[in-house]
C-alpha cells in the first residue's frame, strides 16, 4: 500500500542543460520513478545550464534515493543535493515564546517586571484563583508524555517524543488559540509522573496526557483527575473516541443503519480501544466485540486490569469466542486501533452488506484501504492521504478551548458525546457521501463548534 506521502517529501537541486523541455523531462523522470511532483522552481538560469529545485512526495526514506538516481540517469543532468523537507520543517523546533505585551521602555518594564509585578504576585498570594486571570494559566495546557507509546513507534523515550509534543502544541494554537507546551518526562514510573504533573499544575489551566502506554495511562489519568482542580484529558483515549464516534455517526447515516442494531468489532483494547468502546456504548451501541491479540474478549476472560474486566463484562453479548478474522465475518462495522495488516481483502468481503471499515493504525492501517474499498461501503483511516481521515485534531483543540472557557475540571460523557455531535454536524446531509463522512481538520468552524458544545454541556453539570 506504498503511496507517495507528504511525510516523505524531498527537494532535489538539479543542474540540467538549458532546453524548452528541461522541466518536462525532469517531471517525467520523477513520475517514472514513482514520485509525485509537488513543485518545480528554477533557482538559477545560465547560458548553457539551469538549476531547478524539484520537490516531490515519495513513499519512504529510501525512495528519495531512487528518484535521485532516476534524475542522474538523464543525459547531462546532475543532482547537486537532496533535502528532506520534513526534517527541514523541524530544524530548531516548531515553537517559540512571544511576549503578549510591549516592552519598549522603562515604564513598560516597571509594570511587566519589577517593581510592579510584585503587586500582582501579592494579589495572587491573597487569592490564588486570581492566577487564572492574571497569568498564562487561563489559556495554557501542559502536553505531558513519558515517551512510552509514541504514535506507532512504541517506547522511544521522552527526547524522541518531543517533536510530536511540539506538533501537538502547535495544533492547539493553530486551531483553538490555546497556548500549550511540551512536558516530556524522563521517567515511566506511575507515581513519579503523577507527582511531577501535580507539582507543575499551578502553571497550567489543563493537562493533555499524550502517548503514555496502557495500562499505566489509565491510572495516571484517574489519579490526576481526582487530585487536581484542572481538567486532565488523555487524547489517545478520549480524543480518538470522540472523532471515531463522529465519523461512525455519519457513516451509519450513509448506509442507513442504526448504532443500536449493528455488530461492531473493535481491534485493539489499549487506551484508544477502551475509550472508543465505552463512548460507543454510551451512545447506545449494544453489540460490540472487543478483540485483543488473542482474539475476542468474553465474560470468560477474567482480568486483574479493571479496564479489560469492564470489556469482559460489558461487551460481546453473544459471547463469541474466536479470532479477529472470525469475528469480522458478518460484522457491520470494523474499527481498528491496533496493528498493521491484521486483516486482508477477503476478511472485508466476509463482512455484512454495506460494511463500514475504520482502519486507523498509523502509518500502516489494519487493512489496505484500497482493497477494503472494493467491498466496504465506507472506508476511513488515520492517514491524511486517503479520504475520511479520522484525526484527533478535530477534537482536542476545541475540547480544551471549551474546558478553559467554562473553567471546569471534571470531564463527563456528556461533554464527549456533545463534542462528537458537533464534529459530525459539520458535514451537512447534502454533503454526506461515502468519501466524506468527517470534516476536514482545516474546517475553521470545527474547533469553535466543539468548544461551544463542551462549554454548554459543562454548564448543565454545574
Amino acid at each position: 500500500m506504498a503511496v507517495p506521502s507528504p511525510g516523505y517529501s524531498v527537494t532535489l537541486r538539479v543542474e540540467t542543460p538549458v532546453s524548452i523541455t528541461a522541466t518536462t523531462e525532469l517531471a517525467a523522470a520523477v513520475g517514472r520513478a514513482g514520485g509525485s511532483i509537488t513543485a518545480l522552481d528554477v533557482a538559477e538560469s545560465g547560458h548553457d545550464t539551469m538549476v531547478v529545485d524539484v520537490s516531490c512526495n515519495t513513499t519512504d526514506a529510501d525512495h528519495g534515493q531512487v528518484v535521485r538516481d532516476a534524475l542522474n540517469d538523464l543525459e547531462g543532468v546532475t543532482v547537486r543535493n537532496i533535502s528532506d523537507r520534513t526534517f527541514l520543517m523541524h530544524l530548531g523546533g516548531k515553537l517559540e515564546v512571544v511576549p503578549k505585551v510591549a516592552l519598549r521602555n522603562r515604564d513598560d518594564l516597571s509594570r511587566a517586571y519589577t517593581p510592579g509585578v510584585a503587586r500582582v504576585c501579592m494579589a495572587i498570594a491573597e487569592n490564588p484563583e486570581d492566577a487564572r486571570n492574571l497569568t498564562i494559566k487561563r489559556n495554557t495546557i501542559a502536553v505531558v508524555t513519558d515517551g512510552s507509546a509514541v504514535l506507532g513507534l512504541g517506547n522511544i523515550g521522552p527526547a524522541a517524543a518531543l517533536p510530536v509534543m511540539e506538533g501537538k502544541a502547535a495544533l492547539f494554537k493553530q486551531f483553538a488559540n490555546v497556548d500549550a507546551w511540551p512536558v516530556c518526562l524522563d521517567t515511566q514510573d506511575t507515581e513519579e509522573i503523577i507527582m511531577i504533573v501535580k507539582a507543575l499544575a499551578p502553571v497550567y489551566g489543563g493537562v493533555n496526557l499524550e502517548d503514555i502506554a496502557a495500562p499505566r495511562c489509565f491510572e495516571i489519568e484517574a489519579r490526576l483527575r481526582e487530585e487536581l482542580d484542572i481538567p486532565v484529558f488523555h487524547d489517545d483515549q478520549h480524543g480518538t473516541a470522540i472523532v471515531t464516534l463522529a465519523a461512525l455517526t455519519n457513516a451509519l447515516l450513509v448506509v442507513g443503519k442504526q448504532i443500536d442494531q449493528v455488530r461492531i468489532v473493535v481491534s485493539g483494547v489499549g487506551a484508544a480501544g477502551n475509550a472508543i468502546i465505552q463512548l460507543l456504548a454510551a451512545r447506545g451501541a449494544k453489540n460490540i466485540i472487543a478483540a485483543g491479540r488473542n482474539g475476542a474478549i468474553s465474560a470468560a476472560d477474567v482480568s486483574s486490569d479493571p479496564h479489560r474486566q469492564w470489556l469482559a463484562e460489558n461487551t460481546n453479548p453473544e459471547q463469541f469466542t474466536g479470532t479477529l478474522k472470525e469475528a469480522v465475518v458478518g460484522a457491520d462495522v470494523f474499527i481498528g486501533v491496533s496493528a498493521p495488516n491484521v486483516l486482508d481483502e477477503a476478511d472485508i468481503a466476509a463482512m455484512n452488506k454495506d460494511a463500514i471499515v475504520f482502519a486507523m493504525a498509523n502509518p500502516d492501517p489494519e487493512v489496505d484501504p484500497i482493497a477494503a474499498g472494493r467491498h466496504a461501503a465506507v472506508v476511513a483511516t488515520g492517514r491524511s492521504d486517503f479520504p475520511n481521515q479520522i484525526n484527533n485534531v478535530l477534537a482536542f483543540p476545541g475540547f480544551f478551548r471549551g474546558l478553559l472557557d467554562a473553567r471546569v475540571a471534571d470531564i463527563t460523557d456528556e461533554m464527549l458525546l456533545a463534542a462528537a455531535d458537533a464534529i459530525s454536524a459539520r458535514v451537512s446531509q447534502d454533503e454526506l457521501n461515502p468519501g466524506f463522512i468527517i470534516p476536514s481538520v482545516f474546517d475553521p468552524h470545527v474547533a469553535a463548534d466543539v468548544a461551544q458544545a463542551v462549554a454548554t454541556a459543562a454548564a448543565k453539570n454545574k
